[in-house]
């Protein structure tokens, strides 16, 4: 295939868009119709059927859900949109934490029966975090029990958002025919099934009013993020499209609207409408501010613009196993260009990468591309040491870009080969999976000889077990899910350890005095501010007076953060311990790294032991939608899983949803249980909330169960 080399971008015409939502609220049945009419396809492929273009896996094919997000390049009214589509299930989170940490904006698709839910409040608060603008897409406005304007209340209320209705709909659920256009004043219906004959009528008697009130609510909301137009509002004068236009962008861009547009995916309608809202009103790479970032030995903080003339960053935020071409690299380019044939240094190792060949995907077909310009994603192959998280730049100019942090796994199974054959085959499988997935985890335990992974839930782990088996042919048995829970100090204790060891020759000395405490709300924002590899372990050196040598500082730090890995009542990780390093003394002779590492190991375990110890479990945030005659049963049976019941509230067609806190040590097998229970009739969503300490009989039973 001859590789395409692409002339300078317009960055002012480059959009990078994510389309993020709860799990079934139609995201990859919104990116199937953007790209069949932005002419990417030409046949729309359905998620039902198992033909979407962007679930390429056949995991997701045959669950009909999005597992990997997936990137596309397409076009639109001379604009390049990169769309992401993200999974919504709460099990593949840092999917969609990392897609938003490298876009310019997204598009939240909501559920028009459902609004919104707990998966929609996840990715809200993600979008929260990166700062990233959004318009909202309320989807299946065509499904019974559709509701508008319960959408619109729900975004206010669940999500604290600032809500502009753009677009309602001329009738919802089986009436659902057509969308009043409040920028235009217009009714847009459609002539055909497939969405492209767009016909566009003055606005129907029925509808006048309601369009009226609505138009003047979005002009007053608009307005007010824009003076000259508030001052022009109250005079009473006539604002014009372009205005009006000009300060919803500018007031989307800086995110303090967010703009909401209607339609049905699977009906083929309101789609081109979002695809015009997605040019007029998102940001191109020019419209966010310069990324920051430090210099990797001076700390200097560091600004680049979106230009090609700048030295060259960019972020690598996805890695990807390719059973056909090997590993593939996504990366986002903030400034300069990346060509193809050039050396890079990944400046978070220190290391050099030579840019091989760079491919544009269109979910899992691609294209061959000499350069990507600043503001621009494509993938490169065949990278040795970069990672998601990982900062390529241009090796005079280094700079390090602030790294994607991800939820630590909360489940775990043990993992055995059948054969020594598959021994061999699982440990390259395993390897591939993790540098794929920050949230997968591989531990070995040295006790039992055995395998443990860990993930963010039942269905995380068995699926990439499932891809173990078929994509790397490897046979294994896997155990029981089991929970990952942590340990951790509730009062405070002061240690002093030495470590003097004599053998012929010179012997190991090191004394070391730390000070144990729970963190408190400040220290966990003091280590997340040092970029701390484990946020959740704060080492302070206040050694004064040079009692022990700087250059065994660190060694001891080692030691505290390894014996802390380890564990000390039930070998899980100890998390929530400021250790404030006070005092020591070392010997001139016998003194060494290793002696100081064993001392600050042997502290901690001392240390935690002093400090009333406590076992932490994972606590679900869970919520149950059932039929009203189930709603008494649910909540007892919650009440039975230690949950705590946190509100209830009605949903269309007769439903409830019950919103609880639950263990996830009482969660496991709760999807048998609740059809069970509700005759097939209720569903469930399950995401982690934070882990809280356990009561002491669960602890005992974790810690006789360890032993």
């Amino acid at each position: 295939m001859a590789k395409k080399t692409e002339s300078a971008l317009d960055l002012s015409k480059v959009r990078n868009i994510g389309i993020i939502a709860h799990i079934d609220a139609g995201k990859t049945t919104t990116t199937e119709r953007v790209l069949y009419y932005t002419g990417m396809v030409h046949k729309i492929g359905e998620v039902h059927e198992g033909a979407a273009t962007t679930d390429y896996m056949e995991q997701e094919r045959e669950r009909g859900i999005t597992i990997t997000a997936a990137a596309i390049t397409a076009s639109w009214k001379g604009h390049q949109i990169n769309v992401i589509d993200t999974p919504g299930h709460v099990d593949f989170t840092a999917e969609v934490q990392r897609s938003l940490r490298v876009l310019d904006g997204g598009v939240v698709v909501f559920d028009g029966v459902a609004g919104v839910e707990p998966q929609s409040e996840t990715v809200w608060r993600q979008a929260n975090n990166y700062g990233v603008p959004r318009i909202c897409f309320v989807n299946k406005m065509d499904r019974t029990g559709a509701n508008f304007q319960r959408c619109v209340d729900m975004i206010v209320e669940r999500l604290g958002g600032n809500p502009v209705p753009l677009q309602f709909p001329d009738g919802e659920g089986a009436d659902f025919s057509g969308i009043v256009d409040l920028i235009k004043m217009e009714l847009v219906t459609y002539g055909d099934d497939l969405g492209t004959a767009i016909e566009r009528h003055p606005i129907p008697e029925h509808l006048r009013e309601e369009a009226e009130t609505r138009r003047a609510e979005m002009i007053e909301k608009v307005v007010e993020n824009d003076d000259f137009l508030t001052e022009k509002y109250l005079m009473g004068e006539e604002i014009t499209e372009d205005e009006l236009m000009g300060a919803l962008r500018a007031a989307t861009i800086a995110g303090k609207v967010h703009p909401v547009l209607c339609g049905s995916a699977l009906k083929n309608k309101g789609v081109q409408l979002m695809l015009d809202k997605i040019v007029e009103l998102l940001p191109s790479p020019l419209d966010i501010p310069p990324v920051r970032g430090t210099h990797p030995k001076t700390d200097e903080e560091l600004v680049r613009q979106a230009s090609d003339d700048e030295p060259t960053t960019a972020l690598v935020f996805k890695i990807l196993t390719d059973p056909y071409v090997g590993r593939l690299a996504f990366f986002r380019v903030y400034s300069g260009v990346v060509r193809a044939g050039t050396t890079l240094l990944n400046s978070t190792k220190g290391t050099r990468e030579r840019i091989g060949r760079i491919v544009r995907m269109f979910a899992d077909k691609r294209e061959d591309v000499e350069e990507v310009h600043a503001g621009d994603i494509a993938a490169v192959l065949a990278l040795k040491d970069s990672f998601t998280g990982d900062t390529l730049c241009d090796p005079d100019k280094p700079i390090v870009l602030e790294k994607i942090s991800f939820p630590e796994p909360v489940i775990q199974v043990a993992i055995e080969p059948n054969s020594k054959a598959d021994q061999d085959k699982m440990g390259v499988a395993l390897r591939r999976l993790a540098e794929e997935d920050p949230t997968f985890k591989i531990e070995v335990d040295e006790k039992l000889g055995q395998t443990k992974i860990a993930g963010m839930g039942e269905l995380h782990l068995e699926i990439l077990v499932d891809r173990m088996q078929r994509e790397f042919g490897v046979q294994a048995t896997v155990g029981r899910p089991r929970v990952a829970y942590r340990e951790t100090i509730t009062r405070s204790a002061r240690v002093d350890t030495t470590f003097k060891r004599q053998t012929g020759g010179s012997g190991q000395y090191a004394r070391v005095v730390i000070e144990f405490e729970p963190m408190t709300e400040e220290d966990y924002a003091l280590a997340a501010e040092g970029r701390a590899e484990k946020q959740d372990l704060l080492f302070i050196d206040a050694i004064k007076g040079g009692a022990i040598p700087k250059e065994f500082i660190k060694p001891t730090e080692n030691g505290v953060r390894e014996a802390a890995a380890g564990g000390v009542l039930a070998g899980y990780p100890v998390v929530g311990v400021k250790a404030t390093l006070v005092d020591g003394a070392f010997h001139e002779v016998d003194s060494s790294e290793i002696a100081f590492k064993i001392a600050g190991s042997m502290c901690l375990k001392e240390g935690v032991q002093k400090a009333k110890p406590a076992i932490m479990e994972p606590i679900m945030k869970v919520e149950v939608v059932v039929p009203e005659e189930y709603t008494g049963t649910i909540i007892g049976d919650l009440s039975s899983r230690r949950g705590t019941i946190l509100g209830m509230e009605p949903r269309s067609g007769g439903a409830t949803s019950v919103r609880a806190q639950v263990p996830l040590a009482q969660m496991f097998g709760y999807a048998t249980d609740i059809r069970n229970m509700t005759q097939g009739r209720g569903s469930f969503t399950m995401e982690f909330d934070r882990y809280a300490i356990a009561p002491q009989n669960i602890a005992d039973e974790v810690i006789k169960g360890s032993a």
